[in-house]
């Protein structure tokens, strides 16, 4: 059994900055989660407190049925991969891929056929001989997780181990560590800042801020129903668009345009006694209409301000009125379609798509 539990787990450095406030996070024996957030929210911490690089000032963590605050990290049954690899320059891969075994003393023809086995789940035989300089980024970070591998650790610890790729290798080894953990069915603590990244990987993704936990969920789940405004603005690219509006008891207004809230979140909004709502909308919510409609459907009509071209996909950047300040909204457009900077055209809103949230809590409003 190798699932991770930390219970109120906690980090104050000197002078009293938290930077992990009573954490409390289970992962599955076999689960792939992420900690995401900015800089600065305490996962890279956590993570290092996992793995015993980090002294924890309150709480625990357990690594299996075992509480490890006081192991050593070599007793902990993890392996580590880092963003730097921390690869030997001097060494071949296979000696670098060996090392930790050869520390413990694994026999010789142990230590061949798990670096071969290794090797060979990762694409690296035909480069078991060279030295990392003589390899592409991409190359040297299976290389590191090819070290992680040999090791048949019970977690693997991993902290923003793509920040060094350029894009496109970003997008494929993402997409070999996620075939690898499948594969290899390790329990895995991911680290990154990239909300995409975290979203795409993680059977569940758990969204830090200031050192607490937001919300742990599936990818699916905080894109849907985020818990609060933090969680809202952050998952999803481009983000949700979030605005402050008056509320009339049915609906949030939008300069002259009423947009009927979905009748739960207008519910809990009534019953808590709230004049304003923020209503948050995704860009797929938001339907460009460049000639108009007559359906009846709620509307908002603004002046595009940006255009932004990527191809498949294009997002349209409009100013429409709302009330005492204009809304900057974005949608998602028809890229073989696309108005002009200037152009004034029509938005139809998909109200049943709306998110609702306490201005003064930022909670979600309704289900």
């Amino acid at each position: 059994m190798s699932r991770v539990v930390l219970k109120d787990l906690t980090k104050r450095y000197a002078g009293g900055n938290l930077a992990v406030d009573r954490l409390n996070l289970e992962v599955g024996d076999g689960e792939f989660v992420c900690l995401v957030g900015p800089s600065g929210c305490g996962k890279t911490t956590a993570l290092r407190m996992i793995a015993g690089l980090e002294d924890i000032s309150g709480g625990q963590v357990m690594i299996g049925d075992k509480v490890v605050n006081l192991l050593p990290p070599r007793d902990r049954d993890i392996a580590l991969v880092f963003q730097s690899y921390a690869l030997y320059p001097h060494m071949s891969v296979f000696d670098n891929m060996a090392f930790g075994l050869k520390l413990r003393k694994t026999p010789k023809p142990e230590i061949e056929s798990a670096v071969r086995e290794a090797a060979r789940i990762l694409d690296l035989e035909r480069y078991l001989d060279r030295k990392p300089g003589q390899l592409s980024g991409g190359q040297r970070q299976r290389v590191a997780l090819g070290r992680a591998i040999v090791r048949e650790p019970a977690v693997f610890l991993m902290d923003e181990p793509l920040s060094n790729l350029d894009a496109k290798l970003r997008v494929q080894t993402r997409a070999e560590i996620a075939a690898l953990q499948l594969r290899l069915g390790v329990t895995t603590v991911y680290v990154t800042h990239d909300q995409v990244e975290a979203m795409t990987l993680g059977h569940r993704v758990a969204v830090l801020r200031e050192g607490r936990l937001q919300q742990c969920d599936t990818p699916r789940r905080l894109y849907e129903h985020p818990c609060n405004v933090f969680v809202a603005g952050f998952v999803g690219s481009p983000a949700m668009n979030l605005d402050r509006l008056p509320f009339d008891g049915t609906a949030a207004r939008a300069g002259e345009v009423g947009i009927p809230l979905p009748g739960a979140a207008a519910a809990a909004a009534r019953q808590a006694g709230l004049s304003e709502v923020v209503l948050g909308l995704r860009p797929e919510s938001l339907s460009l209409e460049l000639d108009g409609g007559g359906d009846g459907a709620t509307r908002l009509s603004g002046a595009v301000h940006l255009v932004e071209d990527t191809g498949a996909d294009a997002w349209v950047h409009v100013d429409a009125p709302g009330g005492s300040s204009a809304l900057r909204l974005v949608a998602l457009a028809d890229a073989r379609r696309l108005p002009a900077v200037g152009d004034r055209i029509v938005l139809a809103v998909r109200v049943a798509e709306a998110h609702v949230f306490d201005p003064a809590t930022g909670e979600r409003l309704g289900d």
